[in-house]
């Protein structure tokens, strides 16, 4: 295999991650941006082994140093075949709902990968004077440590088995502060008195204020998290890259890095939230109420035959779904209901929320997966001004992307967050398993509205009674 053929190679590889994050940015495009990046990565694996196993290095524009060989190769096959192995299983086996915690789970291996490539780079260079070097190894560790102890605290608490209140410790925010600079003035000693200890001094703070910075966010911010922690894995293989002298792990991971950049800044500005705001502390809690209890009065129950007499006189209904939709694997029942509705002549759109359910694009990906078509699922923005307008709006198991404290609260922990104006159509349906607040821990007057009515029981099941009763009308 020639240098031009492994040079060639990342730069195809490279532009195949470019048309994947492209395809990503829509729901019509998504599956060929996946492709794209399937193909790519391919590419990138095939190409890297097999330089390596030759003596290929492109980054040094070297043809002549020596590969690892053939027993080599029989090594880095046999733990691809287990990683591909252990993907698959855990691929087909996670549920939707629990696809927040294994991304988060998968980002900490990333930052795991920065650190041993960090240490591995330290402890087997020949230069120890080559400063810039050993600051790329000194940064990319400290990348890799947060990202990893940071996404496990995400994991467990996505995965409810660690409670998702945010840890507030007195001064939390001078913690981190105090970390950051401990980091820098470490940097700068390592740097021109190299040792391993202070690597290891470092990689210990590191470790810690991952761990804290993620602790000490509520379950409300939890989206942003998510997706934080793609663009810290990103920074971190980008930071592996630059010890292994690798072009394309440095272009993949600025990729990664960036685009997790502007999609936290986009989550953030979905809460009205700030990014420093979100790192610093964060709402949420286990479904307690906080702040200020309220007396909203009395709220009302429907039945499924109920719900299915107001939707069979609707002209239009908008859906908007939440957390509890996944929960309740509704997505299918409520696709169903959607083209009984469609074939009645109602006008079926779905609303969604930037940060409804625990995962960017959450709501989108179930939808798309009960083949809802793309072109009646819109963002908040686009259908925000249209619930005036709506005769019924079924809202099934989302609760603070709906909740009206958000503008009429200023004391609300959710206070400036903007949501989903439900309240405003005719008729609202809101299915629930009971009155518990949500993920927030926020209480939602919604429920208690003259126009609103509850609809108690798992979300699938409701559905699918409703899809009876509009069979025997």
């Amino acid at each position: 295999m020639s240098l031009t053929l492994l040079q060639g190679s990342y730069i195809i590889a490279g532009l195949l991650f470019i048309l994947a994050l492209a395809g990503l940015s829509k729901h019509e495009s998504a599956k060929a941006g996946n492709t794209y990046g399937i193909i790519g990565m391919g590419i990138a694996l095939v190409i890297t082994v097999l330089g390596a196993v030759i003596g290929i290095d492109a980054v040094n524009n070297a043809s002549d140093r020596p590969g690892t060989g053939l027993p080599a190769l029989g090594l880095i096959l046999v733990a691809v075949l287990i990683g591909a192995a252990i993907g698959v299983w855990r691929a087909k086996k996670v549920e939707m709902t629990g696809m927040p915690e294994l991304i988060a789970m998968l980002h900490s291996f990333v930052g795991l990968a920065a650190v041993l490539v960090g240490y591995n780079s330290y402890l087997s260079a020949t230069g120890a004077d080559d400063k810039v070097h050993l600051a790329e190894v000194f940064i990319g560790v400290f990348i890799g440590a947060v990202t990893f102890t940071g996404s496990i605290i995400a994991y467990l608490k996505l995965s409810a088995r660690m409670k998702s209140a945010p840890l507030m410790l007195p001064a939390h925010n001078y913690v981190n502060l105090g970390a950051i600079v401990a980091f820098l003035g470490l940097t700068v000693w390592f740097v021109l008195a190299p040792s391993i200890w202070l690597l290891i001094v470092m990689t210990v703070i590191a470790l810690a204020l991952g761990l804290h910075l993620v602790a000490s966010i509520g379950g409300g911010d939890m989206p942003v998290v998510v997706s934080m922690l793609n663009s810290y894995s990103g920074w971190a293989a980008a930071a592996a890259g630059f010890m292994l002298n690798n072009d394309l792990l440095i272009i993949t991971g600025a990729l990664v890095g960036s685009s997790g950049a502007y999609l936290s800044y986009i989550m953030c500005t979905a809460m009205n939230r700030s990014f420093i705001s979100v790192i610093a502390g964060g709402f949420g809690s286990d479904g307690a109420i906080t702040g200020e209890t309220k007396d909203y009065g009395e709220h009302r129950e429907i039945t499924a035959e109920g719900a299915a007499e107001l939707l069979e006189d609707a002209k239009s209904v908008i859906i908007t779904p939440g957390y509890g939709m996944a929960v309740a694997q509704a997505q299918y029942p409520v696709a169903e209901l959607t083209t009984k509705l469609r074939a009645k002549g109602v006008h079926v759109r779905f609303g969604i929320h930037p940060v409804a359910g625990r995962l960017p694009g959450h709501m989108n990906v179930l939808l798309a997966e009960a083949k809802v078509p793309y072109d009646i699922v819109l963002e908040m923005d686009e259908i925000n001004d249209d619930f005036d307008k709506t005769d019924v709006v079924l809202v099934i198991g989302a609760n603070d992307t709906v909740n009206p404290a958000a503008l009429d609260d200023p004391s609300s922990p959710i206070a400036g967050m903007p949501v989903l104006k439900v309240w405003d159509a005719r008729n609202v349906i809101v299915f629930k398993r009971s009155m518990n607040a949500g993920y927030a821990g926020v209480q939602n007057p919604l429920f208690f509205k003259d126009n609103a009515q509850m609809l108690f029981g798992d979300a699938k099941v409701r559905v699918e009674d409703i899809i009876q009763a509009l069979s025997r009308s």
